[in-house]
């Protein structure tokens, strides 16, 4: 098992990674809108925060030497399930290769974020 992290997306904000590589395969921790430069959530609507979810993404992935077009399965959490189709459009431009997903809403989410993605992909 190794450990993957990249300056490049938020850091862990608890007793976990931005993701674990074993036996072929990343699992990656879910990713909320926090800039990394800036480490806290700058935008406010649902494309901004997915738009910044992805490319949090796409940076763990690189680390992991894998990419976008490896990503077999997502999970997605929204804040409000009335976002569903401006999140899918954001999502529908970085998940090209339409990996499984599920999408459901949820209470609350870390920082007050409207939305994360979490994701498995293979190398």
């Amino acid at each position: 098992m190794k450990t993957i992290h990249t300056e490049k997306a938020p850091a862990a904000v608890g007793p976990y990674s931005q993701a674990i590589y074993t036996s072929g395969t990343v699992y990656l921790s879910g990713q909320i809108a926090i800039d990394p430069a800036a480490g806290k959530i700058v935008t406010t609507t649902i494309e901004e925060q997915a738009e910044q979810c992805c490319r949090n993404i796409e940076a763990v992935l690189a680390a992991a030497d894998t990419d976008m077009e490896h990503v077999v399965k997502t999970t997605c959490f929204l804040a409000d399930i009335a976002d569903f189709k401006a999140f899918n459009e954001v999502y529908a431009k970085h998940f090209v290769s339409k990996p499984a997903r599920s999408c459901v809403a949820v209470k609350d989410l870390p920082a007050g974020a409207l939305c994360e993605i979490e994701a498995i992909a293979i190398r």
